[in-house]
């Protein structure tokens, strides 16, 4: 008698991450197995033909409340597994069937040589970004948006920032803090970032100033609709250059429970990325997502928010490419 066929013992590939022989479509694999890329994508530093990298930063060293976001980027690929393999919602698409996206893996630095790591977070960027891809970070805490920013600028001028937080972060240093709270005020002083065609969304703290930049605050995202929020970001933004950074305290602690600086009053998460969900009409420079502490968090609630912000990222970068608005 014949025994099992190959195929009943080895229904489909595994470890899509490692082994997977094609960059474009999407992985079958068990959520609940595997190596944990970030939605299984391969890990690779071949940047040949790649669109988007998806790049870890596990610094947190600038927080100045709780500390754990360095094992954010963890976080976010273990929960980003959910969506393997699927049509995603609510893009309808698999993105990656279009989108050559690969895990570059995290950025290296010496963890007790902190005045080296945003040289080395903006010297690792700028290679990545050369090459030709878009660059999608998953931090750590929220100065690395600081040296990511100084990459970006390096290659595309000044930005319009699309900044979600409970806080402005624009508190004042003396240029050699590390500190999370303080990177848009350095990016404006800069002139890497243009405060008149910057927006922040979600705010629900009070910093010395605003740096000329449009803030529309926690009870604004309850008074005005979707809509309404989505049109006052298109205005302000246009047709600029635009970077995004998801700071996951923009979130009602509530829906991210998991992070350093939690402040009541937020979004839901349905509500933030409902808006994400239409900025299809910016021309995406770069984005990242911060501030994901999974010590705090309960059942992975929020590492599923961030690694659900990052997937839209991935949808609408994936529209755009094949001429879709999304908005």
């Amino acid at each position: 008698m014949a025994g099992p066929t190959t195929d009943r013992l080895r229904p489909r590939p595994t470890d899509n991450a490692v082994f997977g022989k094609e960059i474009l479509g999407g992985a079958t694999e068990p959520t609940y197995g595997g190596v944990l890329s970030f939605m299984r994508r391969r890990f690779s530093r071949d940047l040949d033909g790649i669109d988007v990298v998806v790049w870890g930063i596990p610094f947190d060293a600038a927080v100045s409340n709780r500390p754990g976001a360095r094992f954010g980027p963890q976080g976010v690929r273990r929960a980003s597994a959910i969506f393997d393999g699927d049509p995603q919602y609510p893009f309808q698409a698999d993105p990656f069937e279009h989108l050559a996206v690969v895990d570059y893996g995290d950025c290296s630095f010496d963890y007790a040589r902190h005045d080296e790591i945003p040289a080395a977070i903006e010297a690792q960027a700028r290679d990545i970004l050369e090459a030709g891809p878009l660059l999608c970070s998953i931090g750590g805490d929220h100065y690395v948006t600081w040296p990511l920013l100084r990459a970006h600028a390096a290659l595309h001028g000044p930005m319009a920032l699309v900044h979600f937080d409970a806080h402005q972060d624009t508190w004042h240093d003396d240029e050699g803090r590390i500190d999370h709270g303080s990177f848009v005020a350095r990016a404006v002083r800069e002139g890497i970032i243009r405060p008149e065609r910057s927006i922040q969304i979600g705010i629900r703290t009070h910093a010395p100033e605003d740096c000329g930049i449009e803030i529309l605050y926690g009870e604004d995202l309850e008074t005005l609709s979707v809509a309404e929020v989505v049109e006052r970001i298109r205005a302000r933004v246009g047709d600029a250059k635009a970077y995004i950074t998801f700071d996951i305290d923009c979130l009602d602690p509530a829906f991210a429970p998991g992070t350093g600086t939690p402040v009541a009053g937020g979004p839901s998460s349905r509500q933030a990325l409902m808006i994400l969900r239409r900025l299809g009409f910016l021309d995406i420079a770069g984005c990242d997502l911060v501030e994901v502490a999974p010590a705090y968090d309960h059942a992975d609630i929020t590492s599923i928010a961030g690694a659900t912000v990052v997937q839209h990222y991935l949808g609408l970068i994936a529209e755009r490419k094949q001429g879709k608005s999304g908005a």
